[in-house]
């Protein structure tokens, strides 16, 4: 498997032992969480954030950011995703009393979601070893719109996938999943039910690429810091990310963090999760002060793509987020869609019930005096609108309209 310059391997979350190798299935079956480690001193900050630091030079997408992924862009199984427009929302600074205010909006990726960067390089990482075993099925649980993803980048790379999604899954992610090629399985229940079938109803050894079980998926979200960096020009003061099992605020601080080590900004934003209030686990963790959030007993939330009770990647999301100086904030769901409504009739920009999160979650702050006159905020919108505008459509109808 081809590697880049600066890629060292795969590190050890619990012993901090690099393993020389970019494939997980070489690693120790009691390793645990890896996570791709590189020399940051071989990096120079101008070339990677003018995309000219890697092999892929003047690539378009976010693979002209190679220099820092683990692998180069001329092998990346890739549709261009990244490179998402970064926009400025005047009405929503007023609002915030804030200097600014961008949405970056992820849903003008392949199939409408921030998830597009990570399955890039995840799928990149399962071709590059499927000449050499038998990788065939791959598979991941979701709550809809990772499996879609999935069936895209699979179906780009030639390879059998199945997506396990609960049944109240949009509508869209399901039968886009079909359209891409993908197999799906829809499991009654909610999100880790689906977890929970995918064990269950492949008897067959499998390629996992649910959330965390590849160190590649949020390996690809940290693309989505180096973009607003390079074009703010700098590092903004406050990041809110919608946040469901982790991997995308995750992956967002990690973006930051591989920056300072290299030198181009000065300092990590304080990186805030935000979650709707009926199921808030990584929320109620940092309210509590606990380091790994416990599991959400009754989930409650329209918000289905953020519906995730017991997050794989809650650890790192509470690190995350209070390592940056920043927090986690619980919002309504009703908050939620009348964001992302306000966002689409003042700003142009179609936000799902996943989107919406960010800006609920920035008034929320607002409202708390958590930001100031002079921040520059940066909103993450993950998804889409078209994957659920019948819950947005809902919510206008509640309202007499």
């Amino acid at each position: 498997m081809d590697t880049t310059e600066a890629f060292e391997g795969l590190e050890s979350a619990s012993s901090g032992r690099v393993y020389e190798t970019a494939d997980p299935a070489e690693l120790p079956d009691d390793v645990g969480a890896v996570e791709p480690a590189y020399d940051y001193d071989a990096v120079d900050p101008d070339a990677l954030l003018t995309g000219t630091a890697g092999d892929g030079g003047p690539t378009p997408g976010h693979w002209r950011y190679d220099a820092l992924l683990p692998f180069p862009a001329s092998t990346a199984v890739s549709a261009s995703e990244g490179q998402t427009p970064l926009v400025s929302t005047a009405r929503l600074a007023e609002e915030l009393d804030v200097a600014a205010v961008y949405v970056k909006d992820e849903g003008r990726n392949p199939t409408g979601t921030v998830l597009d960067r990570g399955f890039s390089v995840a799928m990149t990482a399962v071709a590059g070893v499927a000449e050499n075993r038998d990788i065939e099925p791959l598979a991941c649980a979701s709550p809809g719109a990772g499996g879609q993803s999935m069936a895209a980048y699979a179906g780009r790379a030639d390879l059998r996938s199945y997506a396990f999604v609960p049944s109240r899954c949009p509508f869209s992610c399901k039968s886009m999943t079909n359209v891409h090629g993908g197999d799906m399985r829809v499991v009654g229940g909610r999100y880790p039910d689906a977890v929970a079938a995918v064990d269950d109803q492949l008897e067959t050894t499998y390629t996992d690429l649910t959330a965390f079980a590849t160190p590649y998926r949020h390996e690809g979200t940290k693309t989505v810091a180096f973009e607003v960096v390079a074009d703010l020009g700098a590092a903004p003061d406050v990041v809110v990310v919608p946040t469901g099992s982790g991997e995308v605020v995750t992956g967002v601080y990690k973006g930051f963090t591989e920056l300072t080590r290299v030198g181009a900004i000065d300092a990590v934003p304080r990186v805030v999760a935000a979650q709707p209030s009926g199921c808030a686990p990584v929320a109620a963790a940092v309210e509590r002060g606990l380091t790994e959030p416990e599991p959400w007993s009754t989930p409650d939330t329209i918000c289905g793509e953020l519906e995730v009770p017991d997050p794989a990647g809650g650890r790192a999301a509470i690190e995350a987020v209070t390592e940056s100086g920043g927090t986690a904030v619980a919002v309504d769901d009703d908050d939620i869609l009348a964001s992302a409504v306000a966002v689409a009739q003042n700003e142009v920009i179609e936000m799902g019930a996943t989107g919406g999160a960010a800006p609920a979650g920035a008034w929320a702050l607002a409202e708390a005096g958590e930001l100031s006159p002079d921040d520059t905020v940066v909103l993450l919108n993950n998804d889409a609108g078209l994957k659920t505008p019948d819950v947005l459509r809902s919510h206008l109808m509640g309202q007499g309209i």
